[in-house]
């Protein structure tokens, strides 16, 4: 039995997340259903985490135990014949019997991006989020430094989300911007549901003068998710990188 462990990359425009769903496409149904054409196995993959509907990912990891006798180079070639054209792997490699898509990262890196100006972009329509308000991004990098830090963040995490604990250690944390693009880069060891989405929503408000950084501060502070910003959509998301 091998394990094998492969990046890829995806537009998640066309899918409804990374995860089996019944009766839905997903990035994971596509990744079992072209395995199974190659090994004959019915094999499960796990994945390094889950992304929503419209999310993208330019580096994503997942392993797979199998007794396969394919070279590891000869899969990539032959899971990139076989996928759609917006799931691409870009390598595949052997990994001890213990390692853990999911459970062995140290932490990941997620990068959201706004399209910040008065008119949209039709090629930027599934992959960035269009926000016509001006932003004071200087505003916006004196917040992230409230938020970088190992704290509760509860605040920052939508309904639905079940975990033991809502502390997390935030790493990095920044907002720039070229042209009409902003972009902002977090890293933490682990992420709650919705938690960068919901982190870039609120430097939105602050970024837009309706929230001051001292209000910030205070929301952290109360774990009380009504008072900060809102969830933004989804398709302005990429899983930038995973860390083992």
């Amino acid at each position: 039995m091998r394990n094998l462990l492969f990046q890829i990359s995806y537009d998640g425009t066309n899918y409804h997340g990374y995860q089996c769903q019944d009766g839905q496409i997903t990035i994971q149904s596509e990744l079992e259903r072209v395995l199974h054409t190659l090994t004959g196995e019915e094999l499960r993959v796990t994945g390094c985490g889950r992304t929503d509907a419209g999310v993208h990912a330019i580096r994503y990891y997942f392993n797979v135990h199998t007794n396969s006798p394919i070279p590891c180079d000869r899969f990539v070639l032959a899971m990139n014949s076989l996928l759609p054209s917006d799931i691409t792997v870009s390598f595949c490699r052997e990994v001890p019997e213990e390692f853990h898509a999911r459970f062995s990262p140290k932490y990941k890196t997620y990068v959201y991006r706004i399209l910040n100006r008065r008119y949209p972009d039709a090629l930027e329509c599934k992959r960035s989020y269009f926000y016509p308000i001006l932003l004071d991004v200087k505003k916006m990098q004196e917040a992230c430094g409230l938020i970088v830090g190992e704290k509760d963040f509860r605040c920052f995490m939508a309904s639905g989300g079940q975990v033991k604990t809502t502390v997390r250690n935030v790493t990095e944390l920044t907002v720039s911007k070229e042209n009409d693009m902003v972009e902002i880069r977090i890293s933490a060891n682990g992420f709650l549901y919705n938690m960068v989405r919901i982190i870039t929503g609120t430097l939105i408000q602050i970024g837009t003068g309706k929230m001051s950084l001292e209000e910030l501060e205070n929301i952290i502070k109360s774990k009380c998710r009504t008072e900060a910003g809102m969830t933004v959509p989804p398709h302005g998301l990429y899983l930038y990188d995973v860390y083992y």
